[in-house]
């Protein structure tokens, strides 16, 4: 894996996501949670989640961020029009399992509503910059959940 990534391709293609996301998620899992490349020293989950259509696991590596208490995890998908798909899957269905290093367990995704969107995107911005770029990117809101162990 190399330290550039092509998010936009990323978004586009998903085969090519899905393929990166793999090789994300079998790294994660054999170093313990750490990765390298565009990731290297970022706090990493395994999102478990229900597909919202096809009612199969999905399963998403992602990034989150610890604000005030509460693991927070962002839907940027870098910026795109769209949501990333875990978003729609917490939607349809909030419960959700994931890993954080070695450990897992059972979790309840809940969106963060718009004013508390809004108080904690700033947050999240002088935490991971990049998510600045992600939200000027796109028209939509960028939206936040909140993962608290069932």
């Amino acid at each position: 894996m190399t330290d550039e990534l092509d998010k936009d391709k990323l978004v586009a293609d998903t085969a090519a996501l899905d393929d990166f996301n793999r090789a994300i998620v079998e790294e994660f899992r054999a170093n313990a949670g750490k990765v390298g490349g565009p990731f290297a020293g970022a706090t990493l989950v395994l999102l478990h989640t229900t597909g919202a259509k096809s009612g199969k696991p999905r399963l998403s590596p992602l990034a989150y961020l610890e604000i005030d208490g509460k693991v927070l995890i962002v839907g940027s998908y870098a910026g795109a029009p769209s949501n990333p798909a875990w978003v729609h899957n917490l939607r349809a269905n909030p419960k959700a399992r994931i890993e954080v290093g070695t450990d897992s367990y059972e979790v309840v995704a809940r969106e963060l509503p718009a004013d508390e969107r809004d108080a904690t995107y700033p947050k999240i911005i002088a935490l991971a910059p990049v998510f600045a770029e992600y939200q000027a990117k796109t028209t939509r809101a960028i939206p936040l959940f909140e993962l608290t162990r069932a």
